[in-house]
């Protein structure tokens, strides 16, 4: 579905999740993706960057965790060393700078809480592509 992985490791998908098109996943540094996860379409996840400060302008990797039963939703942009916490959603055009606490909606440039979502979701994701 046209997404781009820059590695073949570091990415680790759980049960009845789901990737939409187009996403960039920056798996250098390791993403892991719980249970019943939806990325819409376009989603960036990245994993490695620059340290500015650097005087060889070092590369970082740090790992982005996204927990159970979060929504991201499309155009989401999840920066490296960020945890998702369970049940959360973030908002489309997103940019998500620093942990989201479990069934919190953020949303913004830097992606800032909103809302909260009820914590008692009991739902599976069983999405299928209409055309392939």
């Amino acid at each position: 579905m046209d997404c781009v992985f820059d590695c073949k490791n570091g990415f680790v998908m759980g049960d009845n999740s789901v990737i939409n098109a187009k996403c960039r996943l920056d798996n250098r540094g390791n993403i892991i993706i719980g249970n019943n996860v939806s990325i819409s379409q376009e989603v960036i996840i990245l994993t490695a960057d620059h340290d500015f400060n650097s005087p060889d302008f070092a590369s970082r990797n740090k790992p982005v965790v996204i927990e159970d039963d979060v929504w991201i939703g499309t155009r989401g942009i999840i920066l490296p060393g960020c945890t998702i916490g369970k049940g959360a959603v973030v908002a489309a055009g997103s940019v998500v700078t620093k942990d989201v606490p479990a069934f919190s909606v953020v949303a913004g440039i830097p992606a800032r809480i909103i809302k909260t979502r009820n914590n008692d979701l009991n739902y599976k994701l069983s999405y299928r592509r209409l055309f392939q």
